[in-house]
């Protein structure tokens, strides 16, 4: 169970875009296959057009491989199941005749809910940021910093230009701090791999969603104390600096996520020899969706270090779906408008869960009577993420992207709508994850 050097997560709430998303994978790989999409269900037939060959490190057909990922919170909300998700992903790989590995991704989980994802999922997020600051007990840091007394002193380590400087005091203090965050890690893994068995899924730890970024000392004893749990980490999620929202662009000094995504690529490197990691271990950038400011940065650093990344979202699916909708016109045009003004409404109530990855200024939120005078294009072009558009709304566009649960409730006449115009929807979703994501990310174009 070896996830690729480069992979992709593509979350889709509703599950109807698999095929489309996967669409969009199949036309940058080398050597996937024909596409077998049926006539008539928004995808091309025969071949993707145009694939186009990843511009760095050595590809190996299939290059970017397709990530499906649901989180607990997403499917209590619309009332699916982790068996969904599966299932939307097979029918996808078959219906496109996609010859690559792929996986099913249990997204933010811990001991707390992790058992409804173990029959359907193969690639599990484990989510200890909750845990990180939680004192360990003082037998188990003093048992850690002896262990690891190699860690003491000045390191000279290949991609950090100054030294890596660690002293006791500083060793232990980081100890304490992380320690209960990897044990429940490893109780976590530990608990999936009685049931799925050994090496029958691929782990992922997650310590992004804290209020304080890891400095590369930090990531250092983070990965010493993931090996010494013996979790097989296949990828790793830290906290940079900067805001992550959804679905809208980083904010913050992109300068200043550079440094600390080589630095962290290079602490990776390291750590990996030191310390017998999985060969494979690669960063995992989570709310990546429309980072655009940042992908460049990215490809920058991939092409230093030859390494791989995972990008947890990539793709705002469910924004796309409405984008579709309202240039279809009539029906779903009329579903979306109805959509943003009930998520208007119940505004605190939708944004409350997300208020860490959202910033939305409600002086630019229009009114949903304006809203009801726009045809198609108007309602798209104020949604899509185009900041070249005059037209283009921040806070009108993560208000949608918190606002799903309104078309959740909607049920049929929601899902019916993605269903009739499933072919208009299917070209935004497929050109959206790639002339935005993998192009930009792994193209540079």
């Amino acid at each position: 169970m070896i996830l690729g050097k480069y992979s992709f997560g593509i979350g889709d709430r509703f599950g109807h875009q698999g095929k489309a998303q996967l669409a969009a994978i199949m036309k940058a790989d080398v050597g996937a296959g024909p596409c077998a999409c049926p006539k008539g269900r928004g995808q091309p037939r025969g071949r993707v057009p145009k694939r186009e060959k990843i511009a760095f490190g050595v590809p190996v057909a299939p290059t970017i491989t397709p990530v499906w990922n649901k989180s607990n919170r997403e499917h209590a909300i619309i009332g699916t199941k982790p068996a969904d998700v599966r299932r939307e992903a097979d029918d996808a790989v078959l219906a496109c005749g996609w010859r690559g590995p792929y996986w099913v991704d249990a997204d933010h989980i811990g001991l707390a809910n992790v058992d409804g994802f173990i029959e359907a999922s193969d690639f599990f997020t484990l989510d200890v940021a909750d845990f990180i600051g939680r004192p360990a007990p003082d037998a188990d840091v003093h048992a850690f910093v002896k262990s690891h007394k190699d860690l003491l002193g000045s390191h000279r380590i290949d991609g950090i230009d100054e030294s890596v400087a660690i002293d006791e005091p500083r060793l232990q203090s980081i100890a304490a701090k992380y320690l209960t965050a990897v044990q429940q890690a490893g109780e976590t893994f530990r608990h999936i791999e009685a049931r799925k068995g050994v090496s029958q899924f691929v782990t992922e730890v997650s310590m992004d969603e804290t209020d304080t970024p890891q400095t590369p000392v930090d990531m250092l004893i983070i990965l010493a104390a993931l090996a010494d749990e013996g979790i097989p980490t296949q990828t790793v999620a830290p906290k940079f600096s900067g805001r992550f929202n959804k679905g809208v662009d980083y904010v913050g000094g992109v300068g200043q996520f550079a440094r600390e995504f080589e630095q962290d690529l290079a602490i990776l490197r390291f750590a990996t020899e030191q310390f017998s990691l999985p060969a494979n271990l690669k960063l995992s950038v989570h709310s990546g969706s429309d980072k655009f400011s940042i992908y460049a940065p990215i490809r920058k650093a991939l092409q230093r270090f030859d390494a791989g990344v995972h990008v947890k979202t990539a793709g705002t699916t469910w924004l796309e779906e409405l984008i579709g909708l309202a240039l279809a016109g009539g029906d779903g045009l009329a579903i979306a408008k109805d959509i943003y003004a009930q998520a208007l409404n119940r505004l605190d109530e939708l944004c409350g869960p997300y208020a860490t990855v959202i910033d939305i200024d409600k002086a630019k939120l229009p009114d949903p009577a304006e809203v009801r005078r726009w045809d198609g294009e108007r309602f798209a072009a104020t949604l899509r993420h185009d900041r070249r558009c005059p037209h283009y709304n921040p806070s009108f566009r993560q208000l949608l992207h918190v606002g799903y649960k309104v078309a959740a409730e909607m049920g049929p006449p929601f899902t019916e709508a993605l269903e009739k115009h499933e072919a208009i929807i299917a070209e935004n979703v497929t050109a959206n994850i790639y002339e935005r994501h993998i192009r930009p990310l792994f193209m540079g174009t």
